[in-house]
């Protein structure tokens, strides 16, 4: 597959991601009267990241996460010198997402976007939970959702499953991790929210690059260990 349709495919996805699984939460959680609470935007986040697994994924194999595309890369599934270029699109197309998302939010008198559905610790963390909190639970939701994605798409799995499998984990990841950071494990999703609100929510960025971007990792090295009988 051409590299620029496999970018734009990983451009689309984290785009949508970012417009349905943040704008859920600036646009849909912020009314209490609609009933979603943060039970419904860690499913739209679920729901993002399932639908275009399936619409796109057969193009650029539905990363939609530099945290993804390293993990990938470093279990050998995943050409190590496509990594940036893919890394670049998806945090453009995160961008793209919230740019959008901006858009809408301010689209009335008095608009105000808040937090703008970005992640922090400390006194930016929903439950007020400190530095070491978060960087634990980033790297091992992270590592995790990584696993899942390895096995899922494993040649030994099915591959019709893959895309429910992944979005259910996100869901699940989201349910656990919004009082504490108010869930990256993706740093395309973090920064994009982040560049709109600036502050707090960028000088704590570089917590939701590293421990994602480690955890993707290190899930990569340890998966091979469920490889060896190959």
């Amino acid at each position: 597959m051409p590299m620029t349709k496999r970018l734009y495919a990983e451009f689309l996805g984290t785009a949508w991601l970012v417009l349905g699984g943040c704008g859920s939460a600036v646009l849909a959680a912020a009314f209490p009267q609609l009933g979603i609470g943060f039970a419904g935007v860690a499913l739209a986040f679920g729901l993002t990241v399932l639908t275009m697994v399936y619409a796109v994924g057969p193009v650029s194999g539905g990363h939609f996460n530099p945290a993804v595309t390293v993990g990938l890369a470093v279990a050998g599934r995943f050409p190590k010198g496509e990594v940036l270029h893919y890394v670049v699109a998806q945090v453009l197309g995160g961008i793209a997402g919230a740019a959008i998302l901006y858009v809408i939010a301010t689209g009335k008198a008095g608009a105000d976007i808040g937090g703008f559905a970005t992640n922090g610790y400390g006194a930016q963390s929903p439950g007020k939970y400190g530095l070491v909190s978060a960087l634990v639970i980033e790297f091992v939701m992270t590592f995790g959702f990584v696993t899942i994605i390895l096995g899922a798409t494993d040649k030994r799995a099915h591959p019709a499953a893959a895309g429910l499998a992944i979005g259910l984990a996100l869901t699940l990841i989201h349910l656990v991790t919004i009082p504490v950071t108010n869930t990256s494990v993706n740093p395309a999703r973090s920064t994009a929210p982040a560049l709109f609100v600036g502050g707090a929510a960028l000088s704590q960025l570089w917590l939701f690059w590293v421990a994602p971007v480690l955890g993707g990792a290190i899930a990569g090295l340890a998966y091979g260990l469920l490889r060896r009988d190959d």
